[in-house]
């Protein structure tokens, strides 16, 4: 692992995209900061994170998913990793909240922003951004969010977290192809109220109930409506109300 450690940065995401044409700059590069003032999380929302407490990283891939419709596998992977990692923490209730939120019980420790880019010679190039709330214990006006350190009561080594991360993530990509099937399944069971009756609301506000299924091989979010039909949904179509 090639790790690039930064004070502050803007995002860590954007770093990475800047970089990540030199020669240098290979597959499995990481870059951390301890303040990040642009963070970046889902459909432009913003990432806020106390300086120095949390992890804040980015990953680079290059030529590791190059179908197109293969890209929500990289979700997959990356999420299972995280959990795992969190998992050897004893970290409880850990489950993801599609897309790739991480959560611990109904709140939130941590989101993962995956950002694709098609080259001119149709290859794939990924940079996987990750915000996980470690040692913070002050969430002013987020009452959905918690860190690891308040559900596990104790601190946490930031640096044995990130490589341990990292680490699992290499071994999921390793074995991915020969265990597609069997990462599906833990991530369909990881899923946040999955078989549980919920309250959503549409693009256009209206709300309705709905069973979350499962997630369909590009990333939707298959829902059982009230009339035993199953609807898909994009990230932008669909919130779940809880």
């Amino acid at each position: 692992m090639k790790l690039i450690k930064l004070d502050a940065i803007d995002s860590t995401n954007d770093f990475l995209k800047g970089i990540s044409s030199l020669p240098e700059t290979v597959t499995f590069t990481v870059v951390t900061a301890e303040m990040q003032t642009k963070g970046k999380g889902q459909m432009g929302q913003k990432w806020e994170s106390e300086p120095g407490r949390n992890l804040i990283m980015s990953v680079l891939l290059k030529d590791v998913f190059n179908d197109i419709n293969e890209l929500f596998h990289l979700n997959i992977v990356f999420s299972l990793a995280v959990i795992d990692a969190l998992k050897s923490y004893r970290v409880p209730e850990l489950s993801i909240k599609w897309p790739n939120d991480i959560m611990s019980y109904n709140k939130k420790i941590g989101g993962i922003l995956i950002e694709n880019s098609i080259k001119s010679d149709g290859s794939i190039e990924s940079i996987i951004g990750l915000g996980l709330n470690v040692n913070q214990t002050s969430f002013i006006d987020l009452p959905k969010a918690t860190s690891l350190s308040l559900v596990c009561e104790v601190e946490f080594d930031r640096e044995l977290l990130l490589q341990l991360i990292v680490d699992t993530f290499k071994q999921k990509i390793v074995y991915w192809k020969e265990n597609e099937i069997q990462f599906w399944k833990e991530y369909t069971n990881l899923l946040f109220k999955k078989g549980n009756p919920m309250p959503f609301a549409d693009e256009n506000g209206s709300h309705f109930m709905g069973i979350i299924q499962g997630v369909s091989d590009i990333g939707k979010l298959q829902v059982l409506l009230e009339d035993d039909s199953v609807a898909e949904f994009d990230i932008k179509e669909i919130q779940m109300l809880y």
